[in-house]
């Protein structure tokens, strides 16, 4: 089952968690001092923030998945979408170790559809990282014209931040 995804950079976790708990009427699945994520089932949504450097505002979207095969079929839809596509596998992000896909959408809107196949102990599976971006989405295209092809620049990682 799919469950839509929502990862907002934010100045302070501590003012955030206090003021999304209170909006979903639950507390977060898991809180770190730079993350917390909350695991909404009504909406289904995996919502999650992050003080790590980046801009304040909505960082990407996605889809999680729950199984391979509904990350290959979410792989075979992107891929009609003819945009420029990273695919990374077991690759340790946002606490967590997951096979994704990343595309920018026509407006620059990272989007990563993405299996989660376990935790890992830090923000990005390494003790030292970068605080460049909340994770390490592709980089976001200009924005172009919607009669264009959009010319999608991906973008690798922070230097050192053995990041998504």
């Amino acid at each position: 089952m799919k469950r839509f995804h929502v990862h907002v950079s934010v100045e302070n976790v501590a003012q955030s968690l206090a003021f999304y708990s209170a909006l979903f009427g639950c507390q977060p699945a898991v809180v770190k001092d730079d993350y917390a994520k909350w695991m909404l089932d009504d909406p289904r949504v995996n919502f999650a923030i992050s003080a790590r450097g980046a801009a304040v505002g909505v960082d990407h979207l996605g889809i999680q998945v729950d199984s391979d095969e509904e990350l290959a079929a979410l792989e075979r839809q992107l891929a009609a979408a003819d945009v420029a596509m990273l695919t990374q596998t077991g690759t340790a992000c946002c606490y967590a170790e997951s096979d994704k896909h990343w595309v920018s959408d026509p407006a620059g809107i990272a989007w990563e559809a993405y299996h989660t196949l376990s935790s890992v102990p830090t923000f990005n599976g390494a003790e030292a990282v970068a605080k460049a971006s909340a994770c390490c989405a592709p980089l976001k295209p200009e924005p172009v014209k919607l009669e264009t092809k959009p010319r999608i620049r991906l973008g690798e990682c922070a230097p050192g931040s053995g990041c998504c």
